[in-house]
């Protein structure tokens, strides 16, 4: 029998579902089942905290200290976007974040802030703006990741025209997903899971 894959997911609400109905439908236990069904014997541990931003990294690293990491998904920085942090600061968090991650043996995939550009709340007027914000934000976000010795999950581009078009995506505060949202993040997740799952057992 395979040894117990040590899967932790860090970051803020997207991370940690909020938006879903059930424990079931969130990134994490979606990804956790995936892994399952790939034949890894999978312990979850979900560090992520609602509202969370790269200043919050350091907390959550601290807490997968005591059962140890194998493997971690990082989801961060809507908040960081929405509370204008520097680019720079966020990514030299988020650096630290991966770069302790990986000292620890932990293989880390990140995905990088959204394009907020498509949430319904920000006026047609501001939308290409706030994409440009988030596109600049995610570009520093990913050289990070990669300069700590992560991978970047380069899911936005494949993503943002289905959430752009189908409001039935985000759930009722029309921020987060909803949990067909998540589902269709958790496939696009899933392949760089997977390939990072693959290379810890290897």
């Amino acid at each position: 029998m395979s040894e117990q894959l040590r899967f932790r997911v860090l970051g803020d609400s997207l991370a940690a579902g909020v938006g879903c109905a059930r424990v079931e439908q969130t990134p994490g236990h979606l990804l956790a089942e995936v892994l399952r069904e790939a034949g890894h014997r999978v312990d979850l541990g979900v560090h992520a905290v609602s509202g969370a931003r790269s200043t919050g990294l350091a907390a959550q690293v601290r807490a997968t200290a005591p059962t140890g990491v194998d493997l971690a998904l990082i989801v961060i920085g809507a908040n960081d976007l929405t509370s204008f942090t520097p680019p720079a600061q966020g990514a030299a968090l988020l650096h630290d974040a991966v770069a302790d991650l990986r000292r620890a043996g932990g293989r880390v995939v990140v995905t990088t802030a959204p394009d907020l550009g498509v949430v319904s709340h920000v006026p047609p007027v501001y939308r290409s703006f706030v994409s440009q914000a988030s596109g600049l934000y995610a570009r520093a976000q990913a050289d990070a990741v990669v300069r700590a010795g992560g991978v970047v999950a380069d899911i936005g581009s494949h993503l943002h025209g289905r959430f752009a078009a189908d409001p039935r995506l985000f759930s009722a505060d029309r921020f987060h997903p909803s949990p067909a949202g998540y589902a269709l993040i958790a496939d696009a997740l899933a392949p760089f899971v997977l390939a990072a799952a693959d290379q810890r057992a290897a």
